[in-house]
């Protein structure tokens, strides 16, 4: 498994900021690369190549490796389309169905993995007296 390059702390502060409405370049660079790093270590592998141009790309989904040239299995968005999916936003079937991402490739799919973020709301608490 490759080391990380964004911290956990950075690549949540930079997704935060994201959401709540950052369009600062280095905030969804990192937030984009973030997830990319999240999708790598929970998919671990070389048969799915994401790229989410111009901020990054990675390798997942054990199976088949690939050594060179185009990879067989390629899944290309835009970086907020990538963050949309990453956190439950938007579900894969309308992202593709809305050309939002190209795949292409028998395994260029990501259902199943994601969201990579999900954000719980916090329940009040009852309590009995």
């Amino acid at each position: 498994m490759a080391k990380r390059r964004i911290s956990i702390e950075d690549g949540r502060a930079a997704l935060a900021a994201v959401r709540s409405g950052s369009t600062a370049r280095t905030d969804v660079a990192t937030a984009v690369r973030y997830l990319l790093e999240e999708l790598a270590e929970r998919a671990p592998g070389n048969t799915v190549e994401v790229r989410v141009p111009p901020y990054g790309a990675t390798q997942c989904v054990s199976g088949p490796k690939h050594t060179r040239g185009t990879p067989p299995n390629v899944i290309e968005t835009d970086a907020e389309t990538w963050i949309a999916l990453a956190c439950g936003d938007v579900d894969w079937s309308s992202a593709v169905d809305d050309s939002r991402v190209i795949a292409s490739g028998s395994r260029a799919a990501l259902v199943g993995l994601l969201p990579l973020v999900r954000e719980h709301p916090v329940e009040a608490e009852t309590l009995e007296v």
